[in-house]
């Protein structure tokens, strides 16, 4: 019976942390959604499918605010570790999975990017074609990543939200 009781007293303290833990982690989120929505690319970047503020965030601060920054959407997509690397010695030439790059910025690509699929017919079509071609699923949603990237980096340096109705890949995927 008193252990039953020491496990009780135990189980109470947990809830109370954990409730402790939850409230936090409340107020954080809404500093980070406040933070998302004051930050002049804030809507930019909540304007894709499926962002999520606390991604968004994310990749604000990855991208930072110097657009010279990246100079093309493939360096962009080199930085995040979603364009592959080719290794070549003598004869031999190969393509692998970039390991050099910023991996925050990559895991916040990469995250938006696979719930986009599930809002994007046309993420949805990349993704299926990346697996229709063999691709397992880490790779299929690099693949996607990369293929947003492109678009991400568009509407950031011209500084314009984006808007489906301009992208012309999609409306060729509706259209179809």
């Amino acid at each position: 019976m008193p252990e039953a009781v020491a496990k009780g007293t135990v189980v109470t303290a947990l809830v109370a942390a954990l409730q402790a833990v939850a409230h936090e982690l409340q107020r954080l989120t809404a500093a980070v959604a406040a933070a998302v929505a004051a930050h002049a690319d804030g809507p930019l970047v909540m304007s894709f499918p499926r962002t999520g503020r606390v991604n968004a965030a994310q990749i604000l601060a990855e991208l930072g605010d110097d657009r010279s920054r990246f100079v093309s959407d493939a360096h962009l997509a080199a930085e995040a570790g979603v364009a592959p690397v080719t290794y070549q010695s003598g004869k031999h030439r190969g393509v692998g999975f970039r390991r050099a790059c910023n991996k925050r910025l990559r895991q916040a690509v990469v995250c938006f990017a696979n719930q986009s699929r599930y809002r994007s017919p046309w993420a949805a079509a990349v993704y299926a074609r990346a697996r229709a071609r063999g691709c397992r699923h880490p790779h299929a949603v690099r693949v996607l990543a990369r293929a947003w990237l492109r678009v991400l980096w568009r509407c950031w340096r011209d500084r314009v939200p984006y808007d489906p109705s301009k992208h012309r890949t999609a409306q060729l995927l509706v259209a179809a």
